[in-house]
C-alpha cells in the first residue's frame, strides 16, 4: 500500500476589481496586512467581458490579478476566501460593496477559484466554500474549461497565469 502524497504548497492569487483604481489599491494593501507581500501584479486590466457587477459596482470597471510572496497549503483556501469577504465587507459603504475580491490558487497544472456559489462543477471543500478547477495546463498553455469566465479565458489573463507559473515553478525549487 502507497503512502498518500502530500498536496504541494500553492501559489495564492486574487482577483480584485472596482470602478476605482484606489479602491483596487486599498483592497490589496488589505490582504497584503493580512497575508505579507504579494510580488507580481498585473497591469490594470478592462473588466468588461460581463455586465453582470454594474447594477452593483456601476460601469468601467477595471481588475488586477495579484500574487502573493508567499506559498500556501492548499487547504488554507477555505479561510483565506472568508478573509477575502471580510475585507470586501470592510471596504462596502452604505451596504454596497466598493471592491470585489475573489482568491484562488494556481499549481502547476490547474489554476483553481473559490467562491460560496454552488454549483454541478464545484466541489465542496466546507465553511461554505466551494472550488473549481477554471483552467488547465496542458501542452505548454492554460486551456480553459466549458464552464472558465470568458475573462480567464482571454489571452491576457492567460499570458498572466503562464508567467505566474513560471514564478510558482522556481518558488517551488525552495520548497522542501
Amino acid at each position: 500500500m502507497s503512502h498518500p502524497q502530500r498536496p504541494k504548497p500553492a501559489q495564492l492569487f486574487f482577483s480584485v476589481f472596482a470602478g476605482r483604481e484606489d479602491f483596487i489599491e486599498e483592497a490589496i494593501k488589505a490582504l497584503e496586512t493580512c497575508l505579507g507581500p504579494c510580488d507580481f501584479q498585473s497591469p490594470l486590466l478592462p473588466f468588461d467581458q460581463t455586465n453582470y457587477y454594474e447594477p452593483e459596482f456601476g460601469p468601467d470597471l477595471k481588475r488586477k490579478f495579484v500574487f502573493f510572496k508567499d506559498l500556501i497549503p492548499q487547504a488554507k483556501i477555505v479561510p483565506v476566501k472568508h478573509l477575502a469577504y471580510k475585507i470586501e465587507r470592510r471596504l462596502s459603504h452604505a451596504g454596497k460593496r466598493l471592491v470585489n475580491i475573489d482568491p484562488g490558487y494556481l499549481l502547476l497544472e490547474r489554476l483553481v477559484l473559490v467562491t460560496f456559489k454552488n454549483f454541478s462543477h464545484r466541489i465542496y471543500l466546507g465553511d461554505g466554500v466551494y472550488a473549481e478547477v477554471t483552467l488547465l495546463y496542458q501542452k505548454g498553455a492554460f486551456r480553459p474549461l466549458p464552464w472558465t469566465y470568458p475573462d480567464y479565458a482571454s489571452p491576457e489573463a492567460l499570458a498572466i497565469f503562464l508567467k505566474a507559473r513560471e514564478r510558482y515553478r522556481e518558488k517551488l525549487k525552495n520548497v522542501t
